[in-house]
């Protein structure tokens, strides 16, 4: 078997394990939903008497509708505050946003995990930081802005290069290609891309790589099309991107050099779409 950049540690039942939020629902044992099928559980509820009880979380959904129709990827996010909700109003803004494609988790600099779930209408994320469940908030954007300052203030500008292990092939002009591309990288610029499943790299260049550039602070998992697992390096600028068949083996295996890999942002339409379904399900079931 090809060695990869990163692998799930032995026995793990899935390429990487994030810590989903969104339980709360209002039947959170139906588990994830897809827009459809939180339409479809709207549906089943009695979400007139609900929008009469929770007055605080119809109004939030329709400034949300109002913030994403006009939303830009390249645009700075904007944030919504739940800490003023009742339980039952935090379970209906749960059960309409739903769980989305794109998950996981950053870690901080104090040890703790920040839980990012994106929701069933693109571009709307949930962010919990677990050291305080209060903190929970709602951000409109193409990822959350947490996501990009750990991807920039976490990681290093640099790498250092040690002493290349006997067996090695091509790990060396790999990663000077890595450190060129890394700190010449600016946003705006497009991304490069490395694809290991090409290069004629051997498990003692895969494990020196990995090694030498270090993992960083970010796990991102998106379940769009089949399983896409990104994480962030050690090194500024430096992404690996894992694509996975439906038996989790790995398909594609690339570092990116760039921005956050598009695979996890939503794009411009993503927001005019999510606007327009929005604005459907409060026009349809709390009006």
């Amino acid at each position: 078997m090809k060695a990869s950049f990163w692998d799930a540690p032995e026995g793990a039942e899935q390429p990487v394990n994030v810590f989903p939020i969104g339980e709360e629902s209002l039947n959170a044992a139906e588990g994830s939903l897809t827009a459809a099928g939180a339409l479809a559980k709207l549906a089943t509820l009695d979400s007139a008497e609900l929008a009469k009880s929770c007055p605080n979380a119809v109004a939030l959904l329709s400034r949300i509708a109002d913030a994403i129709a006009d939303k830009k990827a390249n645009a700075p996010t904007t944030l919504f505050r739940l800490a003023n909700f009742n339980d039952l109003e935090s379970k209906l803004v749960a059960d309409v946003l739903g769980r989305g494609e794109v998950a996981g988790v950053v870690a901080l600099p104090d040890g703790s995990l920040a839980q990012i779930q994106e929701s069933v209408l693109a571009g709307i994320w949930r962010v919990r930081l677990e050291t305080d469940a209060t903190s929970e908030y709602l951000e409109i954007g193409a990822v959350p802005e947490i996501v990009k300052r750990a991807a920039a203030d976490l990681t290093s500008a640099d790498f250092e290069i040690g002493q290349v292990p006997a067996g090695a092939m091509n790990v060396l002009p790999v990663l000077a290609e890595i450190r060129e591309r890394a700190q010449a990288w600016r946003p705006g610029i497009r991304s490069q891309i490395i694809n290991f499943t090409l290069l004629p790299m051997s498990p003692v260049d895969m494990s020196f790589l990995q090694d030498t550039i270090r993992n960083g602070p970010i796990q991102l998992v998106s379940r769009g099309y089949g399983t896409c697992r990104v994480l962030s390096t050690g090194i500024r600028n430096v992404w690996s991107v894992q694509f996975f068949n439906a038996i989790d083996t790995i398909i594609l295996d690339t570092l990116e050099v760039g921005g956050v890999p598009t695979v996890a942002l939503a794009a411009d339409e993503d927001f005019e779409d999510s606007a327009e379904r929005l604005r459907e399900i409060i026009e349809a079931y709390f009006k």
